[in-house]
């Protein structure tokens, strides 16, 4: 079933059971409240009857004494003695008579009761009531005084039908109106399926769905949905920038390929040439490497391997920079880390100063785990440093290496759960660190890295 149809269900369902659940407690009170009005009226004309016989006895029997109405009907009303025989009985009974045996419990315990019983087609209330012993000749006898119930069960009826009337009733506006408010909440969803359809069939991640212009959960819906579709758009313009400047790029040392392989099938070969062709081969060679690299961290899900941070510095680094350092563990892939560290030492070397000094620091900092490779150059320029990290970006153009060192060293710390920056020559990779030494249940050292890269 549609969203609509099963929210017009439940709308009708709740509100039919609200109903009945309301109606029955309704029916429920009304029902006590007429019974109660009834014992009450029964009780009265008894009292009166009580009165009567006390005071004068003689009217009980005269013709019609005894009558009086009970609703809508009249009270059926007996007076007997103390042996349970008839003394008075009003019109009302005409020619029946009340059962025997009604009043006996009440005269011998001295006290009123009600009962309820079935005469004939009616179900009848009665009250019993002992009389007192100066009551003349019904002294020590009840009066007992009955009427029917058919008046209060009509009324309850009644009340029923109206309470599945209005349930009913209640159920269809209810389904109405829930309908009604269901298609216009769903009209901008059925738009933004359409929408969302038209883009699915063409591909084209520059179109967008339509803004219904409402601050509720639909509008927020498309505007992130909106979001998604520019996130896919940078990610679609990223991999086309990305393979042209990989055409780009493999075919400079392509065309020297070509070039040095057709001057080597013409004239045979020359040291230079063959050095050429090795250098060629050797650049090809390393940009397929790097762009496999690459690709494997942007693709790679992250690891939950234990690596002290310190140690494998102290193997990369060793023999090509100074290192300062502090026990610190990550979690995380040892040969990638070891990757990025060197990829940043290449770097430094490459473009900083001839000779000069490379440090390489590993420190904690409350839950972070820094990695830092620092030269004595200048670093890239203000305008170039939100350029570092991108695919195949070199400082220098025509710049040797692939440039794709330090894109590798960026997927790699996101990859981890961290970040890579630079601030003028420093280069940092900020990582999560683990809480303590106590959760490490095992340890890398550089023993382990050697045999794990061999």
């Amino acid at each position: 079933m549609s969203l609509r149809l099963r929210s017009v269900l439940a709308a009708a369902i709740a509100t039919t059971i609200a109903v009945v659940v309301l109606g029955s407690a309704v029916d429920v009170l009304v029902a006590r409240h007429l019974h109660h009005e009834l014992d009450k009226t029964l009780r009265t004309r008894a009292v009166e009857v009580a009165q009567l016989a006390a005071s004068a006895p003689a009217v009980l029997t005269t013709p019609g004494s005894l009558d009086s109405p009970v609703g809508a009907t009249q009270a059926m009303v007996e007076v007997v003695d103390h042996r349970d025989r008839i003394v008075a009985r009003s019109l009302s009974l005409g020619g029946r008579v009340l059962p025997p045996g009604l009043a006996n419990r009440s005269v011998t315990s001295d006290t009123s009761r009600y009962t309820s019983l079935r005469f004939g087609a009616d179900h009848l209330r009665i009250y019993v009531a002992p009389l007192s012993t100066t009551s003349g000749q019904v002294a020590g006898g009840a009066v007992l005084v009955a009427a029917s119930t058919a008046d209060v069960d009509d009324t309850i009826r009644t009340l029923h039908v109206l309470t599945l009337l209005a349930a009913l009733a209640a159920a269809a506006i209810g389904a109405i109106v829930v309908a009604l408010l269901m298609r216009s909440a769903l009209r901008p969803l059925v738009r933004l399926a359409s929408a969302a359809g038209e883009i699915s069939r063409s591909g084209d991640a520059r179109r967008r769905l339509p803004n219904p212009g409402r601050p509720d959960e639909v509008g927020r819906l498309a505007s992130t949905l909106n979001r998604m579709l520019d996130s896919l758009e940078r990610s679609r313009d990223s991999e086309r920038r990305f393979l042209a400047d990989a055409s780009h790029e493999l075919r400079t040392p392509l065309t020297a390929l070509r070039g040095n392989v057709a001057h080597l099938a013409r004239y045979g070969p020359t040291p230079e040439l063959v050095s050429d062709l090795e250098a060629d081969a050797a650049r090809l060679a390393r940009l397929a490497d790097d762009l496999l690299v690459l690709s494997r961290e942007e693709a790679a899900g992250p690891l939950r391997q234990q690596v002290r941070l310190d140690e494998l510095a102290r193997e990369i680094a060793s023999g090509s920079a100074e290192l300062e350092s502090e026990e610190v563990w990550v979690e995380g892939d040892p040969e990638a880390l070891g990757r990025a560290l060197s990829n940043l030492l290449d770097n430094a070397h490459a473009y900083g100063p001839a000779g000069g000094r490379v440090q390489v620091e590993v420190a904690r900092r409350g839950d972070r785990a820094l990695l830092t490779v620092e030269d004595e150059g200048s670093g890239p320029d203000d305008a170039d440093r939100e350029h570092a990290f991108e695919r195949f970006w070199r400082a220098r153009s025509g710049g040797e290496g692939s440039g794709l060192g330090l894109a590798i060293v960026r997927a790699t710390a996101e990859r981890h759960g961290g970040t890579a920056t630079v601030v003028g020559s420093r280069f940092t990779i900020d990582l999560p660190a683990l809480r303590k030494a106590s959760e490490i249940t095992g340890t890398l050292t550089g023993e382990n890295l050697e045999k794990g890269s061999s």
